[in-house]
């Protein structure tokens, strides 16, 4: 039996990596992974979706919304939301290799 790495199926299934569909599903799933570390830091903080939306300045179903990646909140609100949680957050920007005329 043949085993396969996840990029293998990824590629097969989604797409390359490049392509629009693949980079809409890994853009979509990093959304996921981003509302489920909020929703456990919360928890963790002992805070309900209500006590953290006004520590945000945002509504409970703006919160819920972020955690069940219903919406593609401002990147604004989810700054506030990781200092609301005292939370320290780190971004990686990847370049892709391309070359621009200036």
């Amino acid at each position: 039996m043949k085993t396969y790495s996840l990029d293998e199926l990824t590629d097969k299934y989604i797409g390359k990596k490049g392509t629009d569909k693949r980079n809409n599903f890994e853009s979509e799933l990093r959304l996921d992974l981003l509302g489920q570390t909020i929703k456990k830091v919360r928890l963790e903080r002992n805070l309900t979706q209500a006590q953290l939306g006004e520590l945000v300045g945002v509504k409970k179903a703006q919160i819920s919304k972020i955690e069940n990646s219903f919406t593609d909140a401002r990147f604004e609100t989810i700054l506030k939301v990781f200092r609301a949680l005292n939370a320290k957050i780190n971004f990686n920007v990847e370049l892709n290799h391309t070359t621009t005329a200036y």
